[in-house]
């Protein structure tokens, strides 16, 4: 297994790391525990040391579950990482009962990696309000927290700011090749690189989407490394990246622990033919998108309910990946909030900053999914 070392602190965890928020499922949802401990008991003994959970994921199941699995490896030898769910603090107080919570769900005496979880404009102003950052420093002094990061989702600006504020161990950020310029993206990453904070990766695969994708496409990178799973291909590209030092896999299924092993035992960075295949790869699928929406949100709120970004994401997102009934799907179960409510009041077209043609778009985005 690749390991990397987090120069600062000192220590080497295994490259890839398990992702806990996609175990398999049973058909009330609940997590399949047999096939999801006979996952992780692979992954571990092919060299997997970094184990990555948090408070709500599997709606708070996963925290407990994974707690029970390790019970059966030495503390030692693996490197626990687990989130505190800033959305649910009024207060420090309440900050610390929660995470003597969560050492009791894992059933541990400490957390390696503890982040404060999804951090965006909001969520960073409540840590300072509610003035978090001592909490976790005094957690530290008493042998509760070895090492202080955060995950994030906003812009770069809010990311900025948030890193620039302390000396960080570590920060999680979302990066795979088509998300370079989203959220905290490639200038992120740089100017954690610039600081000396070692980033872990996220959504590498982006939920899925990268592992699937059209044919022409899957056949551009077969014929370059015909044994090579796309997969493989997304993860390889991350890696590539020297400051990345775990790279998390929310992997479901056996198969996919599999696959992800045998990138991981036999890494290799991109050479730069395959680099310049995958910036080849993301022009081809970026220009499949049918509209220029950011996400931005400037449009919103529609005064009759319609969430305009959303629609036009699923849209671009059908047609960029070929997923054309799962993205179908999503725009169905929009319930209150489908392209269909438009009324053309226009409204949301005078607050574009891209100049969209939003209500001929979201009528496209109507005929499309009744299609």
């Amino acid at each position: 297994m690749k390991n990397r070392e987090f120069p600062k602190l000192g220590v080497q965890p295994s490259m890839l790391g398990f992702g806990c928020m996609r175990f398999p499922t049973n058909k009330d949802g609940s997590i399949d525990e047999a096939e999801s401990e006979k996952m992780i008991d692979k992954a571990m003994s092919e060299g997997v040391t970094y184990i990555d959970t948090a408070f709500p994921y599997h709606d708070g199941d996963s925290e407990p579950f994974v707690g029970r699995v390790l019970k059966k490896y030495n503390r030692e030898d693996f490197f626990l990482a687990t989130k505190l769910p800033i959305w649910h603090i009024k207060s420090k107080e309440q900050a610390r009962e929660i995470f003597f919570d969560q050492l009791k769900r894992l059933d541990v005496e400490y957390i390696d990696f503890y982040l404060l979880h999804a951090l965006d404009q909001g969520k960073w102003d409540t840590i300072l309000k509610c003035d978090i950052l001592s909490l976790v420093d005094e957690l530290r002094e008493e042998g509760k927290i070895r090492y202080i990061g955060f995950s994030f989702h906003d812009e770069y600006p809010v990311f900025e700011e948030i890193l620039n504020y302390r000396d960080w161990d570590f920060c999680q950020l979302q990066l795979n090749y088509m998300d370079m310029d989203v959220q905290a993206g490639m200038k992120g990453y740089e100017l954690a690189e610039k600081r000396g904070i070692p980033v872990v990766v996220m959504e590498p695969i982006k939920g899925g989407s990268l592992a699937e994708l059209p044919e022409d496409i899957t056949e551009m990178f077969a014929k370059a490394k015909p044994d090579a799973t796309l997969s493989s291909w997304a993860l390889r590209y991350v890696g590539t990246l020297p400051n990345v030092k775990v790279i998390l896999s929310g992997m479901s299924t056996y198969e996919h622990v599999l696959d992800n092993l045998t990138t991981f035992n036999n890494f290799e960075m991109l050479n730069q033919q395959e680099l310049e295949l995958v910036q080849e790869v993301v022009g081809i699928l970026k220009s499949r998108t049918q509209n220029g929406c950011t996400g931005c949100g400037y449009c919103m709120p529609c005064p009759f309910g319609v969430d305009i970004p959303t629609n036009f994401k699923y849209w671009n997102n059908a047609h960029v990946y070929g997923q054309h009934e799962k993205f179908k799907d999503k725009l169905i179960s929009m319930t209150g909030k489908t392209a269909d409510i438009c009324k053309s009041c226009g409204a949301c077209e005078k607050m574009c900053p891209q100049q969209i043609k939003i209500i001929d778009d979201l009528k496209k985005v109507v005929a499309y999914t009744t299609a």
